[in-house]
């Protein structure tokens, strides 16, 4: 692997850890301002610096992310269709190596849909991204989407999909948790990261998630909804940090969340206990 393309991967993920705490705030390139994300720029700035790297879309990083930042770009470059569609999984490359080198970002990212009806073109968009990172040291995160179906996706699915991902060149790979994860991470060669997936019901479940995740050999988390949907989205990036950095387990992690967010609380006005 060349040295560029090695330490675009290496700015990712803790030295100390070898983990990564990565924020997806990507969502809107097909569900537009989502809960919590309708001003960007206001949701991204506290999280910023408690992330080991941030996905987004060129339109986002260019408005929403100030250039003085050091936190990795991870630049979702697919897409092509909106939530109004029943098939999500008609995407395309929207945006070139050559736009991702000039931003300066440390991956690009597309979503691949694996038995969808337009698996095809989603694996050929991948193996074309790959070829054309190749030529300037761009990593590639390919992203293993499940359109509307997520509780149909099971381990045997999900390996599949990442194997194929990894056997067709990329450098990293996204997918979800599931029972019997362990099996998928042994049987892909590349590191993989967890989606946090849809909001849970409580900060537990989402801490849970990414402790089990790493627990079962995944080299990081990507959350978004479970950071930024939450009333507390800095004491959740704390709380994640803990266990993905530092082991914490989920208990832990819920008492630095807890702590966290009454450090954070605005003093009582006077007079009031």
């Amino acid at each position: 692997m060349d040295w560029g393309l090695r330490n675009r991967i290496d700015r990712m993920f803790s030295s100390t850890s070898g983990h990564s705490v990565m924020l997806a705030v990507d969502h809107g390139y097909f569900m537009g301002p989502t809960r919590n994300l309708e001003n960007a720029k206001a949701t991204i700035a506290p999280l910023l610096p408690y992330a080991d790297a941030i996905a987004l879309t060129r339109g986002i990083l260019r408005t929403s992310v100030p250039p003085s930042t050091t936190t990795p770009i991870v630049l979702r470059v697919s897409g092509g269709v909106t939530i109004l569609k029943e098939d999500l999984s008609e995407e395309t490359i929207t945006t070139s190596i050559e736009e991702a080198v000039r931003l300066n970002v440390s991956a690009v990212a597309l979503s691949v849909f694996v038995g969808s009806p337009h698996e095809h073109e989603s694996l050929s968009n991948l193996s074309q991204l790959v070829d054309d990172g190749q030529a300037y040291g761009m990593p590639v995160l390919a992203i293993t989407a499940v359109g509307k179906e997520l509780e149909k996706r099971d381990a045997r699915y999900l390996a599949l999909a990442c194997r194929v991902s990894a056997e067709l060149g990329a450098h990293l790979v996204k997918t979800y948790y599931c029972d019997g994860f362990s099996k998928v991470v042994d049987s892909c060669p590349v590191p993989i990261v967890v989606a946090g997936g849809p909001k849970l019901d409580s900060i537990e479940a989402a801490l849970a998630l990414a402790h089990d995740a790493i627990a079962a050999g995944a080299k990081g988390i990507d959350m978004g909804r479970n950071i930024w949907q939450s009333e507390h989205p800095v004491a959740m990036m704390q709380a994640l940090r803990a266990v993905v950095h530092h082991g914490a387990t989920v208990r832990e992690a819920s008492a630095i969340f807890h702590e966290a967010n009454v450090a954070s609380a605005p003093p009582a006005p006077s007079g009031m206990a």
